[in-house]
Formats: C-alpha cells, sequence, structure tokens
C-alpha cells in the first residue's frame, strides 16, 4: 500500500471510537502510570521502568500485581538497591523470566543511583545501555513518562501494521523505523496504546475478528488466512 493513501485520520478516528465504546482495563504499563503520578502530574519514570521490564513476556494482569507489589517495596531505586536479588524475584514472580528481570533491575538501580542521581534518564541512547531494556521500553518510557517524541512498537503494532499492508516488516524495529517515516507524527504516541488492546481483543494473531473490525475498509488483510 501507498503510505501516501493511508487514512491515517480515519484510522486513528476509528479506534479511538472503538477504544471509547468498551469497558476494558488500559494495558498494564499505562495503567501503572496513572496509579504512579507524581506531584506535577506527570507519571513517576521509575515505576514507568519497572511496570514496563516486567511486562515483556508477561500478561497484563501479572503485569499489575507484579508492578504494585514490587513498588509498594521499592518506590525507587535506592529502595530496590537495598533488596536482596531473591527478594525482587519473589515480589515480581510469577511474571515471565522473572529472575532474569530481578537481575535486570538490580543493576538498573545500581547504574541509576551511581551514573544519574538516582534519576531515570530521559533519554534514548541513556536508557537503551540500561540491562534489559530495548526499544520497546525505552520509547514507552520516553512517551509515558517524559512526554516526550517516541513510537512504541511491539508485537501487536508489528502484527497488525504488516496485516493492514502500511508497511512490510520482519521485526518490530523495523516496523518502528519505517513507522517513523510513514506516520503522522500526532499518531506516534497513540499507536501502540490503542494497538495492544487491538490486537488482544480483536486483531489476534490467528483467526482475528475480522467481522467486527473498525478498521476492515483500511486492512489489505495481508497472511491472513482464517478469520472470524
Amino acid at each position: 500500500m501507498n503510505p501516501k493513501k493511508i487514512k491515517w485520520d480515519a484510522v486513528f478516528s476509528a479506534l479511538e471510537k472503538w477504544r471509547m465504546d468498551i469497558s476494558a482495563q488500559d494495558p498494564s504499563v499505562n495503567t501503572v502510570a496513572e496509579h504512579y503520578r507524581q506531584a506535577d502530574g506527570a507519571s513517576d519514570p521509575w515505576a514507568v521502568l519497572v511496570s514496563t521490564i516486567l511486562s515483556l513476556r508477561t500478561k497484563d494482569e501479572v503485569t499489575l500485581v507484579s508492578s504494585r507489589r514490587l513498588l509498594e517495596k521499592a518506590e525507587g531505586p535506592r529502595e530496590l538497591d537495598a533488596l536482596k536479588e531473591e527478594t525482587v524475584a519473589k515480589l515480581i514472580y510469577p511474571a515471565g523470566f522473572y529472575r532474569n528481570k530481578a537481575s535486570s533491575l538490580k543493576k538498573i538501580a545500581a547504574i541509576l543511583l551511581e551514573q544519574y542521581d538516582g534519576k531515570v534518564p530521559a533519554s534514548m541512547d541513556a536508557l537503551l545501555a540500561l540491562p534489559g531494556v530495548g526499544r520497546k521500553t525505552a520509547n514507552l518510557v520516553l512517551t509515558e513518562a517524559f512526554d516526550l517524541d517516541g513510537l512504541c512498537v511491539d508485537i501487536h503494532v508489528h502484527r497488525i501494521s504488516n496485516r493492514c499492508g502500511w508497511l512490510s516488516s520482519k521485526n518490530p524495529e523495523e516496523t518502528e523505523m519505517i513507522l517513523r517515516e510513514i506516520l503522522p507524527i500526532k499518531y506516534r504516541k497513540r499507536i501502540n496504546y490503542l494497538l495492544v488492546l487491538y490486537g488482544q481483543k480483536l486483531c489476534r494473531p490467528v483467526s482475528p475478528f475480522c467481522s467486527r473490525c473498525v478498521i476492515y475498509k483500511h486492512c489489505a488483510r495481508s497472511g491472513v488466512e482464517r478469520s472470524r
């Protein structure tokens, strides 16, 4: 599909309306970001970073519970640094790869205390240098915690973008780079928020609910062999 022919305004208008019409909890990281707000109204960068790391390969409901349990004991890097790695692992269990994540969080806390005075940096390069932090996590921290320009691409955004024919890519990182070229800036912060839930509810990996799709006319249905 020619990027110039994609009706982005119509696509996002339909997705926003769908999101308002359903009664579903926001994705876990967004929920944590909303809960842990600072005095100035901004989301707590530490809470967003922690919950995003825990969310990798973990169901939303588990991420939410694990994040809150850990943040109650470690509201910042200094408190987490004081905990034993085994304790961190127990607090975030049963998040996926919880032992690896506990190790990464301990290392991150130490780095933040040593290099950034205990604060989460608002820099893509600095975030990517932290253990266990990839582009998805870095982008989500930048957009949710600092309200900076970012384009978070997870498996749902990657799958739906390719399925709709907006682009053709092999992995989420490549999808992000292409979307940065074709997606209007005003939609960069919203695409992950909208498509994560859409991918969970309707645009499933196998046999998507095409009969209920609100962006059906904007979708090429690439690779869809069976639908409902």
